[in-house]
């Protein structure tokens, strides 16, 4: 299907649910990770629903014929965001969702490896939010990949964040997503660190120069 037929638009309250069921279907490395996941909206509960609910103006979702199939999610000052969330999302999910603290790390499903995020949510260092204060998150089903709208939503987001005046925003890519990691650095992100499970990239928003422009079958985050 050309992109053109592809529509990025704003994220609306009824699209809750769907950024629940594609973080479902993207969550393998941006295929489907429903045979992983005893509980369906788990990993949605930590990356993508409180976007939505806590920063919607940053939310742009991407619908074709068949439906919504992608999203593209950011959060203007991350350790502010952060806040928000220990204030108003995780006390509720940490009820819910007990910590796995009895299962040795090598040992916990899928599920318990989500529920520990929950109760130990990755902050955003010091260094790194005082230059990329903003982050942004991209998932897109399939169907959707490897047309020109990764990069399309990703600048409509780029745009967002440089009207507000943001002066950085950065990712994290896990390693094993070889393609995701590709589509970053070619559309002009700066690596900023690596760890043996995951990447760090960056981008400068202050400059005039507009964010890149790459085409890739990497598209989804």
């Amino acid at each position: 299907m050309d992109h053109q037929e592809t529509r990025i638009r704003p994220y609306q309250p009824s699209d809750l649910d769907d950024l629940y069921r594609i973080c479902l279907l993207t969550g393998r490395n941006g295929q489907d990770a429903t045979s992983l996941h005893g509980d369906p909206r788990l990993l949605g509960h930590v990356y993508a629903a409180p976007y939505g609910l806590f920063e919607p103006s940053l939310a742009f979702m991407a619908e074709d014929a068949a439906g919504v199939g992608g999203y593209v999610l950011g959060a203007f000052d991350s350790q502010a965001f952060e806040q928000r969330l220990e204030r108003d999302w995780w006390p509720g999910l940490r009820l819910r969702y007990p910590e796995p603290s009895g299962v040795p790390e090598h040992r916990r499903t899928p599920d318990q490896r989500i529920a520990h995020r929950i109760h130990h949510p990755w902050p955003a260092p010091g260094e790194l939010a005082d230059r990329y204060p903003s982050h942004l998150h991209i998932d897109l089903v399939p169907r959707l990949q490897a047309q020109g709208n990764g990069s399309r939503m990703i600048r409509t987001l780029l745009g967002a964040l440089r009207a507000r005046g943001s002066p950085g925003v950065h990712l994290h890519v896990h390693a094993s997503n070889r393609k995701a990691v590709g589509f970053y650095r070619h559309f002009g992100f700066a690596e900023l660190s690596a760890a043996p499970d995951a990447y760090v990239f960056g981008m400068d928003l202050r400059g005039d120069a507009g964010p890149g422009t790459a085409r890739s079958a990497a598209e989804h985050g």
